[in-house]
């Protein structure tokens, strides 16, 4: 079967994680296949070598002229719809699609059946849902995989070898706004809160792209109780018809609901009689954590195994499986009665006030860059269980200035470096603040590239200032 991309010129927006599989996938299907990237830097060179060899033009440091010829245009999360290369794109009338879009149309392509999705998305804990999805799924025996913005490549799966049952999705916002033509089997919107604005522009639009995940679900909707944004989202969506509206909450849950009874995680939806019934699916100590947005997020994964037909045991067995990423409420270790964990990935506000919600007493390491967020509604839930604050990171000031609004009486240590051996400052910083039954936690509320490569290199220059700290006297999970 010869692919719609054949003999197509194509233009592909972006190297890295998206865009190098996108290239080497349409050159692979015929494509005659460009490569544009605002950076020209080392690295890039390296993955623009590497397609070259492939028959693939690369053009570095160019983000806003569209090649001759171009047909399509397929884009990768980093660029906004505002970049001038899509306006080029409309004056031309060449369309402007995804590389998740592109993915979805090449499964009519294959020779076997294609796998289902199982989408989650939301402003916080997607790649822990996803994760906790794919190890019940596995646990069911069906054949599967963790795809898509978690790191690996939907290309890589749909165009290999390997044939798969179902699959779970990550989608960020970024990669929705790009895939019209996405319908999943079932999917969520794990919450929404601000993220992003400066790439989608406003809060609505940030939203509405988060919606899309539920456009043409055949089976199930999952949305957060306690979110009503998230339910709206539900309300407002076209779906196939029989699709059903699925909570998930913390509290004791209502008919076409999951929920929790007495730290046991309960089916209300995909049971009987929903009125009367209820599937007891696993407890809270199967968890690797029993943080209240941790159990939130099996609830999430629950909720779509269960609208595939997974039986209540493969839920309590994929749960107990499951292992958190690094650096996602991760114990790093004990020092002197005091608890330090690493939740680097806390890259904005919403993120860091759950991992603040797991803890008390806490020294908290906090900022970076604070992508517009502003840090009140943070500081003012979180008050009552701060011991000290330590700021890090370009926007700092943000965060102290909220501290003394709402929280003057938490002693804060401003550090105003950005070298190499800030983290260790942050960390002996904090070790003074802190006293027996504290937890020290890095849950930085902001991104990090104002001193880090990403929150991984963040996150593992806490864990090392950590382990230096007295070796002796550290007690490791």
């Amino acid at each position: 079967m010869t692919s719609q991309y054949a003999g197509r010129r194509v233009t592909v927006a972006g190297l890295g994680v998206s865009g190098v599989p996108a290239a080497r996938a349409l050159r692979g299907l015929g494509a005659l296949v460009t490569v544009v990237n605002g950076s020209d830097g080392e690295r890039q060179r390296a993955e623009a070598a590497e397609l070259e060899a492939l028959g693939i033009t690369v053009r570095l440091g160019d983000g806003a002229t569209l090649p001759e010829g171009t047909e399509l245009v397929v884009t990768t999360p980093g660029w906004k719809p505002t970049s001038p290369l899509f306006e080029a794109a409309a004056q031309a009338g060449v369309p402007v699609v995804g590389d998740v879009e592109v993915a979805w149309r090449l499964r009519a392509e294959q020779d076997r059946p294609a796998a289902p999705w199982l989408a989650v998305t939301g402003t916080n804990g997607k790649t822990t849902t996803v994760r906790m999805l794919a190890a019940i799924l596995e646990a069911a025996g069906l054949r599967t995989a963790a795809v898509g913005n978690i790191g690996v490549s939907l290309f890589d799966v749909i165009l290999g070898e390997r044939e798969y049952d179902v699959l779970a999705v990550e989608l960020s916002s970024y990669q929705l706004h790009w895939a019209p033509s996405l319908r999943a089997h079932s999917a969520t919107v794990l919450n929404l809160a601000p993220d992003h604005l400066d790439w989608h522009g406003s809060m609505e639009a940030y939203a509405a792209d988060k919606g899309r995940v539920y456009e043409g679900n055949q089976v199930a909707c999952v949305y957060n109780v306690a979110d009503p944004a998230t339910e709206e989202l539900v309300r407002a969506a076209d779906v196939a018809e029989g699709c059903r509206a699925i909570g998930f909450t913390l509290g004791t849950p209502g008919p076409s609901q999951l929920g929790l009874v007495d730290d046991i995680l309960v089916d209300r939806a995909f049971v009987a009689d929903r009125q009367r019934q209820a599937q007891e699916l696993a407890e809270v100590s199967d968890l690797a954590s029993p943080a209240p947005h941790n159990i939130a997020n099996a609830l999430a994964a629950a909720a779509l195994a269960r609208a595939y037909g997974v039986p209540p045991a493969a839920v309590r067995d994929g749960l107990r499986a499951f292992r958190p990423e690094a650096h996602r409420i991760e114990h790093v270790a004990t020092v002197d009665g005091v608890d330090f964990v690493d939740d680097s990935k806390a890259t904005n506000t919403h993120a860091a006030q759950a991992s603040l919600a797991a803890y008390e007493p806490v020294v908290w390491i906090a900022g970076g860059l604070a992508k517009g967020a502003t840090f009140d509604e943070l500081v003012s839930a979180s008050a009552s269980r701060l011991r000290g604050a330590v700021l890090i990171g370009a926007d700092r000031a943000l965060i102290r200035d909220a501290l003394a609004r709402h929280a003057p009486q938490v002693p804060v240590v401003d550090l105003d470096r950005t070298d190499t051996g800030a983290m260790s400052a942050a960390v002996q910083a904090a070790v003074g603040l802190a006293e027996p039954g504290d937890t020290v936690l890095l849950a930085p509320a902001c991104a990090s590239m104002d001193m880090f490569t990403n929150y991984n290199k963040r996150g593992e220059a806490f864990a090392d200032a950590v382990r230096a700290l007295a070796p002796g006297r550290a007690a490791h999970e």
